[in-house]
């Protein structure tokens, strides 16, 4: 007498689907495993916590010019090459509201959640109110704390291009002299995001690595005495891959002082939609959906310096996000390097002229 299968349950199916693009870093007894070698009852609790911990993962990483700064745009046939270099770590995080050590020690030695990265950033005046600009760079994070890849606290990391952004600003004011009436320097951004070539897998992965359209409104103003002014940053940016939009705020104080530039102010970072992070602290496993609805608070400070002849900046920036929700509390630092060159003086249009442009 022939016995009937039992219906293929629905849920493994889906299961399988959706452990199906992370094979290639699950352990290996979990390999290139074969459908039909997870239906043995004792694997059914393993395949489902893999589902868990291996849905893709990231957290927001697109490179951006800090302090309001794509507020003033290069002169109009000029090229400002600005090189970049940021290092975060950080040795705790928040699944959902409830906050988590991520802290190994190994010989002596303490190990979080630790970024290394370095971008170029072009900006290229067009216009007298136009302005192109491109930052694309390398990224590296790597961490021994959770077990999703092993449990011997091995490191690991993943590594690729970063989140590629661009974008066309227009300048809509521009304050001519300190004190000059109500009127900032106020900039329009259309922003485009590609995604990089790192592992979206991995946790904590250095960006979302997802398609993005951003529009954004930058502003500078200087008031009160000599030098000192304040900046604003408000983008809202459609995460097309990944679906959890998010918009980006910051509010801060410049100083300056002959060649010398200070910033101090808040930056906030939400999300519109999206799923908590989960963890386990007994196995270490973490759940970060690919979809995550990152929150955090945090402070930065920098200041830099601009040569009076050449007109070359030299600068220093940090950022420490002090409180979040689904989010990592980065300490970030990084030198950065901006170049003018003059490719051409354009003859201005008498009609443009005419136009303001």
């Amino acid at each position: 007498m022939m016995t009937r299968n039992p219906p293929f349950p629905a849920w493994l199916v889906f299961a399988w689907r959706e452990i199906a693009p992370c094979r290639s870093s699950l352990p290996g007894i979990f390999e290139n495993l074969p459908l039909a070698g997870i239906l043995n009852p004792r694997r059914l609790w393993s395949v489902l916590l893999l589902v868990v911990a291996f849905r893709c993962l990231a957290s927001e990483n697109v490179p951006h010019a800090p302090f309001a700064r794509w507020a003033d745009l290069p002169s109009p046939g000029r090229i400002e090459v600005g090189l970049n270099y940021q290092e975060s770590e950080s040795y705790y995080f928040w699944a959902g509201g409830t906050r988590y050590k991520a802290d190994d020690e190994l010989r002596g030695e303490n190990y979080g959640i630790d970024i290394n990265q370095g971008f170029i950033a072009l900006q290229y005046g067009v216009l007298k109110k136009w302005a192109l600009d491109l930052s694309i760079g390398y990224t590296s994070v790597g961490w021994r704390y959770f077990s999703n890849f092993s449990t011997n606290g091995s490191s690991e990391s993943t590594s690729g291009l970063m989140d590629t952004a661009l974008g066309v600003r227009y300048q809509i004011f521009q304050e001519c002299h300190p004190g000059d009436g109500w009127r900032p320097t106020l900039t329009f951004r259309a922003g485009g995001i590609l995604p990089g070539t790192f592992d979206e897998n991995f946790p904590f992965a250095p960006g979302v690595r997802s398609v993005a359209i951003e529009p954004e409104l930058l502003l500078r103003k200087q008031f009160g005495w000599m030098g000192l002014g304040l900046y604003a940053d408000g983008l809202f940016r459609w995460n097309k891959t990944s679906a959890n939009d998010q918009w980006i705020t910051s509010v801060g104080l410049f100083q300056k002082i002959a060649g010398w530039e200070f910033h101090a102010g808040y930056r906030h970072l939400g999300s519109v939609g999206g799923d908590d992070i989960h963890f386990d602290p007994a196995t270490r496993l973490i759940d970060y959906p690919r979809a995550v609805r990152e929150n955090n608070d945090s402070v930065e400070a920098g200041f830099d310096y601009t040569t009076p002849k050449l007109q070359i900046r030299i600068g220093f920036y940090s950022k420490v996000v002090f409180d979040g929700n689904n989010t990592d509390k980065k300490f970030w630092v990084g030198p950065y390097l901006e170049i003018p060159f003059v490719v051409f003086k354009p003859r201005q249009n008498a009609s443009l002229k005419h136009m303001g442009l």
